[in-house]
């Protein structure tokens, strides 16, 4: 394992980040749509003919949230989209996302604003 960090750890690495269009809420709920299920599940694959795919896929922009829509692409850059939501050799997908889990979110993030604005806990070490 060593042997493989120690080039990464000479290497100079350099950051490209930049503001998500939808401000921090987006760039917390986005990843939830890929942490435990598959990109795109068979049943949403309508057809297949001449080279092009048909499939539902959910607006996530929309107001109308609950409904689903319809496009056909070129075989090619279906297999291109498709890719961009696989994850690379080595990773596994996550299961559970502690505080950030779809389920309880909205109330743990909650309580962690609440527990970082208020007053320092005296069984805490002082920070240093």
């Amino acid at each position: 394992m060593r042997a493989f960090l120690d080039p990464l750890r000479k290497s100079e690495w350099v950051v490209y980040a930049k503001k998500t269009f939808g401000g921090p809420q987006t760039a917390i709920q986005y990843p939830g749509r890929y942490t435990h299920r598959v990109a795109l599940s068979n049943d949403r694959i309508l057809g297949i003919s001449e080279g092009r795919v048909t499939f539902q896929w959910k607006d996530y922009r929309s107001k109308h949230r609950h409904g689903s829509r319809t496009i056909t692409l070129d075989a090619e850059e279906f297999i291109r989209r498709f890719l961009m939501h696989t994850l690379p050799p080595g990773f596994q997908r996550i299961r559970y996302f502690g505080l950030m889990a779809n389920r309880h979110r909205k109330q743990c993030l909650a309580l962690c604003r609440e527990l970082l604005t208020g007053p320092q806990n005296p069984l805490l070490p002082e920070p240093a």
